[in-house]
């Protein structure tokens, strides 16, 4: 039994992931603004440094939370969330209090990006000044982005 585990685990890495494009098929009708691949790279790579200073707010509640309190930042969102009246409030709480949003493609990624086995459906990323430089990158993309009508 004790074998059997490791392979199980080389197995699920041997696992192709889905590329940005065949992600793009499980999209929810909401998930506007879409980050193109290269910013949704750039989102990843600022959670995961978000994540090692501890800058991260992770789930709906604890985001919906911050937003509320007036916490700046980047919400990150993902598209493939179901059902969409989970999390579809969060734009509008975002858009309310002036603060940048956008969609990523997948909620395993976004999940594996904050350190996570589990997926999450909505992180925000807090300013730090030790990775202040891929944080501006990004807010600068993010709200570049047109927003929906």
């Amino acid at each position: 039994m004790a074998r059997e585990k490791p392979e199980a685990a080389a197995d699920a890495e041997a696992t192709p992931e889905l590329s940005y494009r065949e992600q793009l098929d499980f999209l929810n009708p909401i998930a506007q603004p879409l980050a193109s691949r290269k910013l949704t790279r750039k989102l990843y790579k600022c959670i995961r440094k978000a994540a090692k200073h501890k800058q991260l707010r992770r789930g709906v509640k604890e985001v919906q939370k911050f937003i509320n309190k007036g916490e700046k930042g980047i919400t990150v969102l993902a598209g493939d969330t179901l059902p969409i009246d989970v999390y579809c409030h969060i734009p509008i709480l975002c858009e309310d209090s002036s603060l940048p949003y956008a969609y990523v493609p997948s909620k395993s990624d976004l999940g594996a990006a904050a350190g996570s086995k589990r997926p999450t459906c909505v992180i925000m990323i807090k300013p730090h000044e030790d990775y202040q430089e891929t944080y501006d990158e990004c807010l600068e993309e993010v709200s570049a982005l047109p927003l929906p009508l």
